[in-house]
């Protein structure tokens, strides 16, 4: 029976409360293959093309691995936030649509699956209430992150964040139109992007979510230091990225509190 590792996933590094649990899966510790590996191997997605049965082989590793049940959402690139007691309580043969969940229930775990999209993880102080966000540059820009903020219904001053694996900002080129519409709303945002050839930018979307987090009061920000598309381990693609490979699987980020709190 396949079993992740501690090489397999991420744990955060942050000062949550120890009954919250957090966790973000890389490509490893999985059962899916595909032509060419795209999914190989620990594939989340069930959108993607995979193989039906690997793909709740690889789910099934992954709640083994938490005190909880997860909530999988049909994402969007939106801005809907998802009660997960409300989800949970219908059953979850149809995953709602959305792009952020959040719990204040213990054994529910709020899950959002990226592929080079930056997955946001947030809890409050006292532990009482966790969300996960899923922010592309479409979501960012339309105010997921606020939204999921507003969902929690704790002042920003309570809550901490942290910032799993997306495209890195020096990987993640993007035209004109996308640097404007971010400093359309917010002339600081062009401290996160950098110029390069032929009227194309390099984008910092942990600097952009950093921003955002920062104007709604959320000052305890932590990791964002991944490059879902370059980063290795022992020479093998630690991540999915759809920037680099189109065809690929899915990555999860997971925030839940622990039913034996």
């Amino acid at each position: 029976m396949t079993t992740l590792n501690n090489a397999d996933w991420i744990v955060p590094d942050w000062p949550a409360p120890p009954w919250v649990g957090s966790l973000s899966t890389t490509r490893r510790g999985g059962v899916s293959g595909g032509a060419n590996g795209v999914f190989a191997s620990l594939n989340l997605g069930d959108h993607v093309g995979d193989d039906p049965a690997s793909v709740a082989a690889n789910r099934e590793i992954v709640c083994r691995r938490m005190n909880a049940r997860p909530v999988w959402l049909k994402q969007v690139h939106g801005t809907q936030v998802i009660d997960a007691a409300v989800c949970d309580a219908s059953g979850g043969q149809f995953p709602p649509e959305g792009d952020a969940a959040f719990a204040r229930s213990p054994g529910l775990a709020c899950v959002v699956m990226t592929a080079d999209c930056l997955p946001v993880l947030l809890c409050d102080t006292q532990g009482r209430v966790v969300a996960a966000a899923h922010a592309g540059w479409r979501g960012l820009l339309a105010g997921v992150l606020e939204a999921t903020i507003a969902a929690m219904e704790v002042p920003g001053q309570e809550l901490m964040a942290w910032l799993g694996p997306a495209i890195g900002p020096k990987a993640f080129e993007v035209g004109d139109e996308v640097r404007a519409a971010f400093v359309s709303v917010d002339p600081d945002a062009a401290a996160a992007f950098q110029p390069v050839s032929g009227g194309k930018w390099l984008a910092d979307i942990y600097l952009l979510a950093r921003q955002r987090l920062m104007k709604r009061g959320v000052e305890r920000v932590f990791g964002g230091n991944f490059c879902a598309v370059n980063e290795k381990v022992n020479g093998n693609e630690r991540f999915f990225s759809y920037r680099r490979d189109g065809q690929t699987g899915r990555m999860a980020s997971l925030i839940w509190i622990s039913e034996d709190k």
